[in-house]
């Protein structure tokens, strides 16, 4: 089954939305959180997604539609 890690940058208005249980509800990919760190004006988190490679893309679109900035670790080495 595929796999994809990426860095999400919450802005601040998003921070307390409840992102990561709406993309597991939406759409058929496991979410890992691998790393995170949230405080009263950002947040980021290293989330790991396994599904179909087309669930992974919309799920990404998804997360770049709500504000989030997305970069994909997988491609970035880090």
């Amino acid at each position: 089954m595929p796999k994809k890690t990426v860095h999400l940058s919450f802005p601040e208005e998003l921070i307390q939305e409840p992102i990561i249980y709406n993309l597991g509800h939406e759409f058929k990919v496991v979410t890992s959180i691998f790393r995170a760190s949230v405080g009263g004006k950002e947040g980021w988190i290293d989330l790991g997604l396994e599904g179909d490679e087309n669930e992974i893309r919309k799920s990404i679109a998804f997360l770049k539609s709500t504000g989030i900035r997305v970069q994909d670790k997988d491609e970035a080495g880090i």
